[in-house]
Order: C-alpha cells, then sequence, then structure tokens
C-alpha cells in the first residue's frame, strides 16, 4: 500500500474516531429531548447542532457509528462462520453435497445482495436482531465461495494427505491443517465485507427496515434529514460524511491488509 493511500486511509478513519471521542467527553443522552433547543446551529452546548427533536447530533452520530460497527462485525463473525463452514465441507466433501450446496449459493448470488436484504427485513420486521440475520443471510455467499476454492487446492497437498494417511479425523484437519492456511484470502474477504455490511445497514435504515426510531442509525439519521435539508443541511450532510469516512477507511485498509497477506507482493 502506498504511503498516500495510507494516510488517506488515517485521515478518513480520523472522522469517526473524532466523533466517538467527542461523544464521550461530552457525555449527552443522544435520546434527551430538548423542544426548546430544536434544530439549533453548532454551540458550545451543542458542538454539531440539534435535530428536529432537540436531540444532541453529535451523540446520535456516536450511537449510529457504534451501532453500525455493532453490525457490522456481527454480520460478518456469523456470516464468516456459516459461509466457511459449508464452504469447508463442500470442497472437501465434494459430489452431490458439493453440488447442492453450491447451487443454494448460486440461488442467493442469483438475486441483487441488497433487494434480498430488503426482502428478507420486510418479511422478518424491524429491529437490529431481523436486520442482522437478513444480512446474515446475505452475505455468508463470498465466504463459502471463497473457503471451498482455497479447500479445493489444499485437499492434495502433501501434508494434508500425509494427515489423511495418519488417520487424523477430518475436523482436526480442518482445524489444524486447512483453516491457518487458508485464513489470509477469509480475512481479506472478511475486511471488504464489512464495509458492504456497513453500507446495507444504512441502506435498509434509510428505506425503514432496519434500525426504527428511537435508536439512532447512520441511515435513519440522513432519512429523517432529507425532511429538512433545506432549513438545516447539517442533518444530512454529518451523518453522511461520518459513512463515506467509515467506508473508505475499512476499503483502505483491507487493501493494505490483501498487500500485506499476498505474498507475491514481496516478490521484486
Amino acid at each position: 500500500m502506498s504511503r498516500s493511500a495510507l494516510r488517506l486511509a488515517s485521515f478518513c478513519l480520523a472522522f469517526p474516531l473524532l466523533v466517538l471521542l467527542a461523544a464521550a467527553v461530552g457525555g449527552i443522552d443522544s435520546h434527551a429531548i430538548d423542544l426548546d433547543a430544536v434544530l439549533q446551529r453548532a454551540s458550545g452546548t451543542h458542538l454539531l447542532g440539534t435535530d428536529a427533536l432537540g436531540r444532541d447530533l453529535l451523540a446520535r452520530l456516536s450511537e449510529g457509528l457504534q451501532l453500525s460497527l455493532m453490525v457490522g462485525v456481527t454480520v460478518v463473525l456469523f456470516g464468516g462462520c456459516v459461509g466457511i463452514t459449508i464452504g469447508m465441507v463442500s470442497g472437501w466433501v465434494g459430489g452431490w453435497v458439493d453440488a447442492l450446496l453450491m447451487r443454494i449459493a448460486d440461488i442467493v448470488l442469483s438475486f441483487p445482495g441488497i433487494l434480498l436484504a430488503i426482502a428478507l427485513a420486510a418479511m422478518l420486521g424491524p429491529g437490529i436482531d431481523n436486520l442482522v440475520m437478513a444480512l446474515v443471510v446475505v452475505g455468508w455467499v463470498g465466504f463459502a465461495r471463497l473457503s471451498r476454492a482455497q479447500v479445493l487446492s489444499f485437499k492434495s497437498v502433501p501434508f494434508v494427505e500425509a494427515a489423511i494417511a495418519n488417520g487424523t479425523s477430518v475436523p482436526y484437519i480442518a482445524v489444524r491443517h486447512l483453516l491457518p492456511n487458508i485464513a489470509a484470502p477469509l480475512l481479506v474477504e472478511a475486511s471488504f465485507g464489512l464495509a458492504a455490511v456497513i453500507i446495507g445497514e444504512a441502506g435498509l435504515s434509510f428505506l425503514g427496515v432496519g434500525v426504527q426510531p428511537p435508536d439512532a442509525s447512520l441511515g435513519t439519521m440522513i432519512r429523517e434529514g432529507t425532511r429538512l435539508m433545506l432549513v438545516s443541511p447539517g442533518l444530512v450532510i454529518w451523518p453522511g460524511l461520518i459513512l463515506f469516512s467509515l467506508v473508505m477507511a475499512v476499503n483502505l485498509l483491507g487493501d493494505a491488509l490483501r498487500d500485506k497477506l499476498d505474498v507475491r507482493m514481496d516478490i521484486k
């Protein structure tokens, strides 16, 4: 990763970190309604102003940022566990099991990801738990296909064949021999998956099928702010800027991780 890209990643990451730090220092309740401070501009009391209910915008941004990160990490962890397990079983067993699992993956991939997530979230109902479930259903496929391809390439290497010849159990081979060797591309997939989930959560919340009021989400804040954009444009600009900075930083750090773990980058 070039120095300029690394500086850009640090610059983008600085905005979310400053929001979290400033909100923690301020200690203002993000749900506290103050009708006497509706749509206030930035001041010493409210550093970024207030929203239509007089709630502190900085505190709301901090809560929305934490929720986006929490949903993103949770979805990547659960989706990764499900996808890696399915992919490793598919690649190792082969035959009709492989064909069945990959056809299921193909069916999921045949739908546009955001539309499938919207349909699932609408069917399950609003709420963070249902939002996470909908995003996991969409997000496991990338891990499954990647882990399957990696397992297929490692099944015939000498150390795996030696473990099989020694009578080593399949779960032990998977955990001890396969996972450490396929971890690098899976970590890169997880980093880019995190950025995609953050955008997906914001999009679903913007459409009203994700996080529900009074909980703060960057997507719901943008949706609520669009109605008052001419009066108080900061209600849209600030959550949009934080969302952009967070996703850009995650993508740039994912690029850096890929370059770091790619052994071909060490070949001059």
